[in-house]
């Protein structure tokens, strides 16, 4: 048990969300798939920092690279006190957890060969913040990061823009949302911004789904 209090109440219907149902299987699937493609764009790196870490879902497959060592981050102990739990033995003796949010890594300059970023970016929506953690994540990779998120230019992001317009909660106020669609121009000029050029991307469903994740390389 570890000294920081869990708080399952709040961290395991997270886990629950992402494992229920031969849909989200196959989702689970495509997303370890396309973490592969990324990896390998990557050139494989061997010290990899994975921020946040959420429930630990991606462990497995960073893991499959015999000599890669493994950090994992997240703002909350809970999270990854339930991420550790719930992860084989064989994994969870890979990986080295610390407490640290994305705008103020816990690690020095060049510390890492590639920050592992999947589940944050589609949760910001103001791009300052999105800038400012590019910049963070530019001090402490010494090479590469990879990061997804949601784009347009495709029909799930057409549906969800045409949906979003209508959406009101039951007092008439537009819904609130913490998950966000943001242009492919947009996004793609904030990582050349923060000292980045693009190595590649790939689709969840190219044409289809908004999910693309991006591999980054530090310019210079």
């Amino acid at each position: 048990m570890s000294d920081h209090a869990r708080d399952d109440g709040r961290a395991q219907p997270y886990v629950l969300r992402h494992e229920q149902g031969l849909a989200r299987r196959l989702s689970l699937w495509r997303d370890a798939q396309l973490a592969r493609q990324a990896l390998r764009d990557a050139g494989e790196p061997g010290l990899v920092l994975d921020l946040p870490s959420g429930s630990g879902r991606f462990w497995p497959v960073l893991a499959e690279h015999a000599n890669r060592v493994i950090l994992a981050a997240a703002p909350s102990w809970d999270t990854l006190d339930i991420a550790q739990a719930q992860s084989c033995v064989d994994v969870r003796e890979r990986i080295r957890t610390f407490q640290s949010s994305a705008s103020s890594i816990d690690l020095s300059a060049n510390s890492v060969d590639c920050i592992f970023c999947m589940r944050l970016f589609h949760h910001v929506a103001d791009s300052d913040k999105r800038r400012a953690i590019l910049e963070e994540f530019y001090r402490v990779t010494r090479d590469t990061a990879i990061v997804a998120l949601w784009v347009d230019g495709n029909i799930k992001a057409w549906r969800r823009k045409r949906l979003e317009g209508h959406k009101r909660t039951l007092d008439g106020t537009p819904e609130v949302r913490n998950r966000f669609v943001v242009c492919r121009a947009q996004i793609e000029a904030e990582f050349i911004e923060a000292g980045f050029r693009i190595v590649g991307h790939h689709d969840f469903l190219p044409g289809y789904a908004m999910w693309r994740v991006y591999v980054l390389r530090k310019r210079g």
